[in-house]
């Protein structure tokens, strides 16, 4: 039986379309359907006629929300195909009770935050974040050593915060190296823990054992504070956080007293507020290294997400089922 050819629409601000959707990779979206137009908004006439005919939408980062007022719109709609990550500021739950069927991007989008984290996990255990700006000050030879004691990654334990997509992702990363991982996840149970390699432990015990912790857990009300004040104080001297998550998980103030004590050391994709007021002790700390949430998908890997979908939309031509279906029970515990 051949593929059918099911009408489209593209739904995002125009500057992620050209971004995301390059012309070479638009080019295979219409090899394999046709596309009714490419929307920024869902209220004007033109917008409105193109809903009508839409089987599949294809949205990305700025796409306007849909709820039950654009469902009415477009009776044919089948199925949301998101190219990023969450699809929360997207898509109102009606969609999904309504039947309509939703794809992410999510899984994709995974993967360059995994890599982020994983090397800097390493990078941490080396100690590389300090030594080379001791080495950058007396630009001689030092007593590494000593100076650095209990340098290295051998055998060293490793904590996980949120076996998440991310967090599996880095935990099968973490597989090539001599770690010691566990993980903490109220909803991990010990056969997935077991599947996965790793040790389920509570948090408080993580936090107080592990050398490296990496955050990746989602933000719900429920995670605000996780790693709290007294989970800060509990982390062994020397030892590094890395966030990659959501600033919001972690109390920046009692993180940033203690890495400016010189007792811990902190890697920060994401803060709170997304970008630190200028004179903020973290940004000239020697214990702390801030990056502008590059974790995730930028320039060459965001064609990744639109690719990601080009395949569910393939999956979709030939009746099979979506590889990354965002499933309506899990949604309320997912990013």
């Amino acid at each position: 039986m051949s593929a059918r050819r099911p009408v489209i629409a593209f739904a995002m601000t125009a500057s992620v379309r050209e971004r995301v959707f390059p012309e070479r990779v638009m080019r295979d979206y219409e090899a394999v359907a046709d596309v009714a137009g490419v929307l920024t908004e869902f209220s004007s006439h033109p917008a409105r006629a193109v809903l009508a005919q839409a089987e599949v939408l294809v949205t990305g980062w700025g796409a306007p929300r849909i709820d039950a007022s654009v469902l009415d719109q477009a009776p044919r709609l089948e199925a949301v195909l998101h190219a990023a990550g969450t699809v929360k500021p997207y898509l109102d739950p009606v969609v999904l009770e309504r039947g309509v069927r939703v794809s992410s991007a999510a899984a994709a989008n995974a993967v360059p935050v995994a890599e982020y984290a994983v090397a800097m996990i390493v990078l941490a255990g080396k100690q590389v974040l300090p030594i080379a700006r001791r080495y950058g000050r007396v630009q001689d030879e030092f007593d590494i050593e000593a100076a650095f004691p209990g340098l290295g990654n051998f055998g060293q334990r490793v904590g996980i915060i949120g076996a998440s997509k991310i967090g599996r992702m880095v935990i099968d990363m973490l597989r090539a190296y001599s770690f010691e991982v566990v993980v903490y996840d109220p909803y991990l149970t010990e056969d997935d823990a077991t599947a996965l390699g790793v040790t389920s432990v509570s948090l408080d015990e993580l936090l107080r054992t592990s050398r490296v912790v990496s955050v990746h857990a989602p933000s719900l009300p429920s995670t605000f504070d996780l790693v709290d004040a007294a989970g800060i104080a509990s982390m062994p001297r020397g030892a590094t956080l890395v966030n990659t998550a959501r600033g919001e998980i972690v109390d920046q103030q009692a993180l940033t007293r203690r890495v400016l004590a010189g007792e811990l050391f902190a890697i920060l994709d994401v803060t709170v507020p997304w970008i630190l007021e200028s004179d903020h002790p973290l940004y000239s700390s020697d214990h702390a290294l801030l990056t502008p949430h590059i974790a995730g998908s930028y320039g060459v890997e965001l064609e990744r997400l639109s690719r990601a979908m080009l395949d569910e939309l393939g999956r979709i031509t030939r009746d099979e089922p979506l590889a990354y279906e965002v499933e309506p029970e899990l949604l309320a515990i997912t990013a």
